[in-house]
């Protein structure tokens, strides 16, 4: 009888405010959009090239403004959205070149934000944090619009702006149904392929690509992501399409990738995740997935945290390593870095919460947590509008608005 009671007020406190968990959602979210400002332009033709412009904080990047088309082919109620960034020619020119390319791609009906760099030169990179505030600032307003398909948002770019899109679809996976990154090859240790579980991923290069090792660095991706896909029974890392073109060299038919992406959506509430916290251009992300840092765990210069969490039958278990990096390859002109080891262990300290939705586990039953092998929770869970609220504002996405969390602290 005592259970049973206990299961009612668990039950009672879901639906108490509002009847109804989606209710209660619907309220939170149209809360929390009435708290941003309209940044993005209502959607019209791409071909009339309607735009804006964001100023970049001087702190993250000075005298910098990103100017943008944006627009829709095609006719929907709610539009998936490409994100396109440019290669590193004159900007106007490779700027005018994606508006073009972004009309031709058969991915109808779609909507597509086609920024201009902030500034052109070496040092300027799609990357760095003042771009980081601005992809921040386009995704929270995307989620919040009301005809942009929160499930449906991918990444794309050529050359410059595919390593961009390499190393920024590992960072933001969680927003991203897809990423495809054309032309491009990053060295891994800057886009981790473990980040990309549960999203789909393209990454097309000429074979005979060999500047900046292209060609080489996608040949390490494709085995990197092959890996992962043959150890894990999940089928978290099946979605992706690695391809050397033969006889291509820096140019290639791009009309391939949105295409393929198109047909993908994202999972907002996986069973099986896993994060490598890495920095990038000195920032790291406080969130990812389901997870929220409260600290960091302790790291040695130069190490890494990784987060492997799965879900089942209202089991967790949270797995968390720190990672090092040793350099196995190495450019001997350039110096740049091109294949490494890893080296994992046990994480030790830090503080992490874990965000619950009834997609993830049966609400009305006890959950256990283990953390590093270590049981850390054992029972029912309490939802709250509270916890919606915190998840609205760590993510702004309506498909993460999570009415349960544990926070659980490494051994």
């Amino acid at each position: 009888m005592k259970r049973f009671l206990l299961i009612f007020t668990i039950l009672a406190a879901l639906f108490a405010y509002g009847n109804d968990l989606n209710d209660a959602r619907r309220r939170v979210w149209n809360e929390y959009k009435a708290s941003l400002p309209e940044i993005l332009p209502a959607p019209m033709p791409l071909d009339s090239a309607c735009g804006g412009s964001w100023v970049i904080p001087d702190s993250l990047e000075a005298d910098a403004v990103m100017d943008f088309f944006f627009g829709v082919k095609g006719q929907a109620e709610r539009y998936p959205l490409f994100i396109y960034l440019h290669g590193s020619g004159p900007r106007d020119y490779e700027w005018a070149t994606g508006l073009k390319l972004a009309s031709i791609f058969d991915d109808a009906p779609s909507a597509y934000f086609i920024p201009r760099i902030p500034r052109e030169g070496e040092y300027f990179r799609w990357y760095q944090r003042g771009k980081q505030w601005a992809w921040e600032r386009l995704l929270r307003a995307a989620l919040a619009s009301d005809f942009i398909d929160p499930s449906r948002i991918y990444l794309i770019g050529i050359s410059e702006g595919g390593y961009g899109s390499q190393r920024l679809a590992s960072f933001y996976a969680d927003y991203l149904a897809g990423a495809g990154p054309m032309a491009g090859g990053e060295p891994l240790k800057n886009a981790p392929p473990e980040n990309l579980a549960n999203t789909a991923f393209s990454l097309r290069t000429g074979a005979d690509d060999a500047g900046f090792y292209r060609n080489l660095l996608t040949s390490y991706t494709a085995a990197a992501l092959d890996s992962l896909a043959a150890a894990d029974s999940a089928g978290r890392y099946a979605l992706h399409l690695v391809e050397l073109i033969p006889g291509a060299g820096h140019s290639i038919d791009y009309r391939p990738t949105p295409q393929w992406l198109s047909q993908f959506s994202r999972n907002s509430s996986p069973r099986h995740l896993t994060w490598e916290d890495f920095e990038m251009d000195g920032r790291r992300r406080d969130s990812f997935g389901n997870l929220k840092i409260i600290s960091r765990p302790e790291e040695a210069e130069g190490q890494r945290t990784r987060y492997d969490l799965d879900i089942h039958d209202n089991n967790i278990s949270l797995t968390v390593t720190t990672v090092t990096y040793t350099c196995t390859e190495r450019d001997p002109h350039w110096g740049i870095e091109l294949k490494f080891q890893k080296e994992m262990h046990p994480a030790r300290g830090g503080k992490v919460k874990i965000y619950l939705d009834e997609n993830m586990v049966d609400l009305s039953r006890p959950v256990r947590l283990t953390v590093n092998g270590q049981e850390q929770f054992n029972g029912l869970l309490t939802p709250s509008e509270s916890t919606l609220r915190e998840s609205a504002t760590d993510f702004g996405d309506p498909t993460r608005l999570f009415p349960a969390a544990l926070t659980c602290t490494l051994p």
